[in-house]
């Protein structure tokens, strides 16, 4: 499938290219080179293939949560710059 110089010429206007005539030559054959690879993919048999989002098939990598022994709250609080009622206090930010 053999591109046309004008086609060249609406795509670059399209993306607000500015291209030189050996440019438009040059991207002429090129991109008729990459749509006849399209062609010869077309031609593939995909009947009965799922499409895909990933190669690969994907899981979740995180560990399941635990529950465990934790600090009890004074030990936690001990080297807290601020503490008001057992709990962190932070300033206010508005």
């Amino acid at each position: 499938m053999a591109l046309t110089i004008e086609e060249v010429e609406h795509v670059a206007r399209l993306a607000r290219l500015n291209l030189p005539a050996e440019e438009k030559n040059m991207y002429a054959q090129q991109l008729s080179s990459i749509l006849d690879f399209f062609t010869i993919l077309n031609r593939l048999p995909t009947d009965g293939v799922e499409p895909l989002a990933h190669v690969l098939p994907l899981f979740n990598v995180m560990r399941a949560d635990e529950t465990g022994p934790s600090l009890p709250r004074d030990e936690a609080m001990a080297n807290a710059p601020l503490a008001e009622d057992g709990q962190f206090k932070v300033p206010k930010i508005v």
